[in-house]
């Protein structure tokens, strides 16, 4: 088992053991508790009941986040003609083409975000093995290989985030920095428990939302009551 330092230990005391806490009183646990010395990233953490081996029962999906994430993404925008223009006019990081492509095949990933339009997949298609194990490989269902570059462009820039089960039945997703305002991550946090909710597959059998946790990147994680999440 991890050995745990002295300071996260110390974080860990002022929590109850065994108790859930409801959203609001959690993420101020959250906020009391953080002790490193860079502005952690607050992490939502849900376990489904779900059979993540089974197509119909895959939850998936995106949201914007109400207060964003805290950081600006870096964009990559592959596209050509005059999508290119569009894509530097709703605030791109950076545009290419081919050459892009080409670019990436060498191990180049310093980006956050990747879109692109559905006539370059032919030539983004072969990024997988490189994009694909990062979560960066474009894909129509969370709106990143599209022709509308400009939403795409913009949402991203706003804190749009995806969600998706693991193999094992977990959600993980960033709601914010730990410098936020305790409401600002709480309206994050419930926008994506809503999503993640609404998202429940009609096959998904017996409880849906099992257990909840919340997370600083580098504290101990604080269990929400997830009863107040259960249909």
């Amino acid at each position: 088992m991890k050995k745990r330092g002295k300071k996260y230990r110390a974080a860990a005391e002022k929590l109850e053991a065994g108790r859930k806490y409801d959203l609001q009183t959690g993420i101020t646990k959250i906020k009391e508790i953080a002790f490193a010395k860079f502005d952690e990233t607050v992490e939502l953490t849900m376990w489904l009941g779900v059979d993540p081996r089974k197509a119909d029962q895959l939850v998936r999906g995106t949201l914007v986040l109400p207060h964003g994430l805290g950081k600006s993404k870096k964009v990559l925008v592959i596209a050509q003609g005059e999508k290119v223009k569009e894509a530097e006019d709703a605030g791109a990081d950076i545009v290419g083409g081919e050459d892009i492509v080409n670019q990436i095949k060498t191990g180049w990933t310093d980006f956050d975000a990747v879109i692109a339009t559905p006539d370059m997949m032919r030539l983004v298609g072969g990024l997988g093995k490189i994009l694909g194990p990062r979560g960066l490989m474009p894909n129509p269902k969370t709106g990143t290989v599209t022709f509308d570059v400009t939403t795409a462009v913009k949402e991203t820039k706003a804190g749009k985030v995806e969600y998706r089960v693991d193999k094992t039945g977990v959600i993980h997703v960033g709601v914010g920095k730990v410098s936020f305002e305790a409401e600002k991550l709480q309206e994050n946090a419930k926008a994506l428990l809503d999503a993640v909710v609404k998202a429940k597959p009609s096959t998904a059998k017996g409880k849906y939302v099992k257990k909840i946790n919340l997370a600083s990147t580098m504290g101990p994680g604080v269990l929400l009551d997830e009863a107040a999440y259960t249909k």
